[in-house]
């Protein structure tokens, strides 16, 4: 009896404490994604100067499997990179831009800065932007999340 309580405490405070996934739900407290709903919040979002991750899905098996890494991930990187989720079948204009045939996929934004260039006969109301994107080929973990933005040189951590 005795081994047993303390095999539980063992393994619950693995559990608690390991970095790494055990296959077991953790705890992540809210909901950090943010659901994408019009090209304007996401400018804004964009405009605050963090990284933006945005994964582009359809409904799938996969996708469930995606939902949990994007929660993990947004949890572990936040405020300094946020995550944001776009269901293409709403928003097809928003994919569609992106020019890619298969879902879901996933790619960073960051460094919005204003275009140098704003060419002849442009709407002296419209401002242009410039934004990096990057496609995401990484392993899709937290793990490849910390280990891509250190590859791009991408903050997401203070400094220590």
């Amino acid at each position: 009896m005795e081994e047993q309580r303390f095999f539980d405490r063992m393994i619950h405070h693995l559990r608690s404490s390991c970095k790494y996934y055990t296959g077991y739900p953790k705890d992540l407290g809210p909901s950090r994604v943010v659901h994408f709903t019009s090209e304007r919040e996401f400018v804004q979002l964009l405009h605050q100067g963090n990284p933006i991750v945005v994964a582009f899905t359809i409904r799938g098996n996969y996708t469930k499997h995606l939902d949990r890494v994007l929660e993990e991930a947004a949890a572990e990187f936040y405020p300094h990179v946020k995550f944001m989720r776009v269901e293409c079948p709403k928003y097809p204009g928003f994919c569609l831009t992106r020019q890619r045939k298969e879902y879901p996929f996933i790619e960073i934004f960051h460094n919005p800065e204003q275009a140098s260039n704003q060419g002849r006969g442009a709407d002296p109301n419209i401002t242009k932007y410039s934004v990096k994107v990057l496609p995401f080929n990484y392993d899709l973990s937290a793990y490849g999340f910390r280990e891509y933005f250190k590859r791009h040189g991408i903050r997401s951590s203070d400094p220590k």
